[in-house]
């Protein structure tokens, strides 16, 4: 998971420094809500070729620790 958890950053210069993807300027919510609405990970992938399927198993990772309550080390 260590791995997956290496796509997500946190900078105060992209998305008022809400945890992203590869610094880009896809937040993690933005991904869970697309999981959230039904969408599949293909119709995802289909629909924003920028983002890979790693990034959206990080997304879930990320959410995991989250709500785990452990703590996350993101480097920017």
């Amino acid at each position: 998971m260590s791995n997956l958890l290496e796509r997500i950053t946190i900078n105060p210069e992209i998305c008022h420094g809400k945890a992203c993807i590869r610094n880009m300027r896809w937040p993690v919510e933005v991904i869970i809500d697309m999981i959230l609405s039904e969408m599949t990970y293909e119709e995802i992938l289909e629909d924003h070729p920028e983002l890979e399927k790693e990034d959206i198993l990080a997304s879930l990772a990320f959410a995991k620790l989250m709500v785990s309550g452990k703590s996350i080390n993101l480097a920017a």
